[in-house]
């Protein structure tokens, strides 16, 4: 690392609150553990977390970079001693334990993932988060499987599109929910077979009059509490209910579970933080074997919406509460995103 600065350019978010906590600031470079690599960032993903976490709502795990940011693209320019699968120069993106809204950050080499052929820094950042989330969660937890049909909440997130992707790509059917009649074309134009504006229809029972009142295999909910109930009853016998967000409560304060018990339903759920950094390989493993791929053939994509300097994100967090964009939103680092 003697080649390297010893300071760097971070986002830090103080003692939290609005968007405009975000400022620019100085510190010194992140060193790689043994098991990490160090990397030059071109390109930070936004997500929910993020914003969670600058919120104060979303405490980063012991030992974890207190810097937000949990997915980056860029070059390696250090490894740790015991690091053996990149070398310096290589262009990676990485699911971090946080630290990627910076110039540098660190990640566990196995948590790394070369850019799929073609792609360029915008692209690569786009991938981790959303990649290992619905990997775990929908094809691990979920179990979705070639034939079964699928509800994806929130389907022009940058969570909603991957999954729909996805799912598509791998044999199932989808139907998702979205709240205007843009995003709801959108998620048709992704793979789709019904968009449900859940503004204007209660999903419930648009889905059943869709299945002819069988329901869906698997649903992937992002809402939480206030869809619990109605979650329950768009399952088909044998469901899978996954649940990887609360964006509107976790505590259901009236529920009826006999829904579980006569349809024989799973109600599941994780988060990606608390995982190990073996559990994380192997679904990184599973990624570059399974949707690497498909991505390097052209197919499913990430949609971006935008791209903000990385001293503009207290705008990008801005963007992110709106819930106006349809994909996902990038911080750029410096001008080297090719």
């Amino acid at each position: 690392m003697t080649d390297l600065p010893r300071q760097m350019r971070f986002i830090d978010h103080g003692k939290g609150g609005e968007p405009s906590v975000l400022v620019p600031a100085n510190g010194s470079l992140p060193a790689p553990k043994p098991d990490e690599v160090l990397i030059r960032v071109m390109a930070a993903g936004v997500n929910r977390p993020d914003v969670q976490q600058r919120k104060g709502l979303y405490p980063p795990p012991p030992g974890a970079s207190p810097v937000l940011g949990l997915e980056v693209a860029g070059e390696v320019v250090a490894v740790g001693a015991e690091a053996r699968r990149f070398r310096v120069g290589d262009r990676v993106c990485a699911l971090t334990n946080g630290g990627g809204y910076a110039e540098y950050c660190t990640a566990p080499e196995a948590q790394s993932l070369p850019w799929p052929a073609g792609f360029d820094a915008v692209r690569a950042a786009a991938l981790p988060e959303n990649h290992f989330t619905v990997w775990a969660n929908l094809f691990g937890h979920g179990r979705l499987a070639a034939g079964e049909t699928v509800l994806v909440h929130g389907g022009t997130s940058g969570i909603g599109v991957t999954a729909i992707m996805l799912a598509r790509a791998f044999g199932a059917r989808v139907i998702a929910t979205a709240g205007s009649a843009e995003k709801c074309r959108a998620c048709e134009g992704f793979g789709a077979e019904l968009a449900i504006n859940y503004r204007e229809q209660d999903f419930a029972e648009a889905v059943r009059a869709h299945t002819d009142g069988r329901g869906v295999d698997v649903v992937l909910d992002m809402v939480g509490a206030g869809y619990f109930q109605r979650n329950l009853k768009v399952l088909a016998k044998d469901g899978r209910l996954v649940i990887i967000a609360f964006l509107e409560g976790h505590e259901v304060e009236r529920a009826d579970l006999r829904p579980i018990m006569i349809k024989r339903l799973v109600v599941t759920g994780s988060t990606m933080r608390p995982r190990s950094t073996a559990e994380k390989g192997a679904i990184a493993d599973a990624l570059q074997q399974q949707v690497w791929p498909l991505l390097e053939r052209g197919e499913c994509l990430p949609t971006i919406h935008a791209t903000f300097p990385l001293g503009e994100a207290a705008a990008a967090h801005a963007l992110m509460e709106s819930s106006t964009h349809i994909g996902k939103i990038i911080l750029t680092v410096g001008d080297r995103t090719a």
